[in-house]
């Protein structure tokens, strides 16, 4: 977890263990995500993991908080998975468009 996530972050006590983790409710109000996809909170926890980076901005987080369903996106936001699982036989293809995009 970035240093500047700190503001979101809570942590779980895992058998003895403490785990740190992004907290959605402390971007946003708990009727702010009800209203969110679920897809939409795997984004947000991604822009909370990664708020200390100069890639995520707060004006991004609140985009997202404040997302319309019929309106236009009023920021584009930072995504960086930290991984991807494809299936085998879609894998090959897949990473073979990403090479050619690289270009």
């Amino acid at each position: 977890m970035m240093a500047d996530s700190v503001p979101y972050s809570e942590t779980l006590d895992l058998g003895g263990a403490p785990r740190s983790y992004c907290a959605l409710n402390k971007a946003a109000s708990e009727e702010a995500l009800a209203r969110l996809p679920f897809c939409l909170k795997i984004l947000l926890e991604n822009l909370l993991r990664h708020s200390g980076s100069n890639a995520v901005t707060p004006e991004q987080i609140d985009a997202l908080v404040n997302w319309q369903p019929q309106g236009m996106p009023p920021t584009e936001i930072a995504f960086t998975p930290a991984r991807v699982v494809l299936q085998d036989f879609t894998g090959v293809p897949a990473i073979v468009d990403l090479a050619a995009m690289r270009d």
